[in-house]
């Protein structure tokens, strides 16, 4: 195989961003599994009272990733993910107003291999969410499996992420105050396995529960689209009904989440590696759907507003298509 290097002038800007997304692709990788061993380790050292001290903390604090979390402004506004935003680039855009004096429920397509856009655009203000929508403070949920590693549930806080789970969304959305955002990857772990270059797939079709929830809150529903997330990695073949597709599904019923086959570019050659490509992303964020509030919705009304919430996706995705270099023939797919 044929390795192409790149350049040694490369800029140090340059070096900087491709510093700044292979730490964050690190982080989702195998930080959990470092931050354990960590925490292990320490009970066999002098400093052992630092894992025992963090033990008992994370005992009285275990309730706090349900209860909308902990998020620190010095990590969102870390210049890290600034140089991260400049690696692809990723932007983030807005065709509506977000009324400070609502909560919202965002749910955000595709999910991507990695989510890139979706961290970086509601979990850091590399963006400039906050300049975009004022008085709106953005939550975004992630498997609940992460939040129970030492360390690392409190780095995920720190940003603004939350567990998936009914009682974290449920928390975030019924604050009367108003004023927050919670965003879920509808398609989740499992449509990252169609996370390809050129896919338009969402696993959207029979995924209504996001819907119960914003109908029981009367939360207005968000839709957002992120041009490009599928673009930053290829994927080895995984069709339905192959051996990797069942044994892919079948360790995500077991773990709980997917383990899609990735490659990318490398840090010093640009041919193969774990390092997502310098491809654009842009996530545009809909206006919202008004959903009237009802505790016990019946299956014909989360059906109306699923379907309702379908066609304005429909619709976002179709009006912007053309400034992202999609295809006009090229539709969104629901499975």
């Amino acid at each position: 195989m044929k390795i192409e290097f790149a350049p040694r002038s490369l800029p140090l800007q340059r070096r900087l961003q491709t510093a700044s997304v292979v730490q964050w692709v690190f982080s989702f990788l195998c930080l959990a599994q470092c931050c354990t061993a960590l925490f292990i380790a320490l009970f066999f050292t002098r400093f052992w009272l630092i894992s025992a001290l963090y033990a008992a903390w994370w005992l009285i604090d275990r309730e706090k990733p349900c209860k909308g979390g902990r998020r620190i402004h010095i990590v969102r506004n870390s210049v890290v993910w600034r140089y991260m935003r400049d690696y692809f680039p990723i932007t983030l855009v807005k065709t509506a107003e977000l009324d400070p004096g609502q909560n919202y429920l965002m749910g955000f397509h595709p999910h991507g291999v990695l989510a890139a856009g979706a961290f970086l655009n509601l979990c850091t203000e590399a963006s400039g969410f906050s300049r975009l929508f004022p008085g709106i403070t953005p939550h975004l949920m992630m498997l609940s499996l992460w939040f129970r590693f030492p360390f690392f549930r409190d780095y995920l806080m720190s940003g603004g992420l939350v567990p998936s789970d009914k009682e974290s969304g449920s928390y975030v959305l019924k604050k009367p105050e108003g004023g927050n955002l919670l965003a879920i990857i509808v398609g989740g772990a499992q449509e990252a396995l169609d996370a390809r270059p050129g896919s338009c797939t969402l696993l959207l079709k029979n995924r209504k529960g996001f819907v119960r929830l914003a109908i029981q809150h009367g939360t207005p529903l968000v839709p957002a689209f992120s041009f490009g997330e599928n673009d930053l990695f290829d994927q080895v073949r995984n069709p339905k009904g192959s051996w990797l597709r069942l044994l892919q599904q079948r360790l995500q019923q077991i773990m709980g989440i997917s383990l899609p086959l990735f490659h990318a570019r490398g840090i010093f050659q640009y041919s193969f590696g774990l390092v997502p490509y310098r491809r654009p992303i842009c996530t545009v964020v809909g206006k919202p759907i008004p959903v009237q509030q009802k505790n016990k919705p019946s299956a014909e009304e989360i059906d109306r507003v699923h379907q309702k919430y379908l066609d304005e996706l429909t619709k976002l995705f179709e009006e912007h298509k053309a400034n992202y270099n999609i295809p006009a023939d090229r539709h969104l797919e629901f499975i």
